[in-house]
């Protein structure tokens, strides 16, 4: 049976973003082996877009209020690009991992699949 998802991001420089990433989430982890970490994530949801090419993937993080979350961030050291964007459906930042990636902030407009 089905018990979770795996999510896998390829970064230049993979150590940097896996203490990026425990700092950033302050969630449990594991050391798989070698220091290689791999960190617990909340509850999550996938949603399938339409695109030209298939195979593409992009991980967000749902908050309910993105500017507070933004200015947390901020505040603990993560520094957040590009101000808020509003696409109408929902409010988006994004925060630039060590090695380049880009790890998306975002609050829904919509109904989300996190339950009650």
């Amino acid at each position: 049976m089905i018990r979770g998802a795996h999510v896998i991001l390829y970064s230049t420089d993979a150590e940097a973003d896996r203490v990026f990433l425990r700092d950033l989430l302050g969630l449990p982890h594991v050391d798989a082996g070698d220091g290689w970490l791999i960190m617990q994530l909340p509850p999550g949801e996938v949603a399938v877009h339409p695109a030209e090419t298939s195979g593409a993937a992009e991980l967000y993080l749902v908050c309910d209020d993105v500017e507070a979350a933004a200015a947390e961030l901020e505040r603990r050291g993560f520094p957040v690009e590009g101000g808020v964007s509003d696409q109408g459906w929902g409010r988006l930042t994004a925060v630039r991992m060590p090695g380049g990636g880009r790890l998306g902030l975002y609050e829904a407009r919509h109904p989300t699949a996190f339950g009650p």
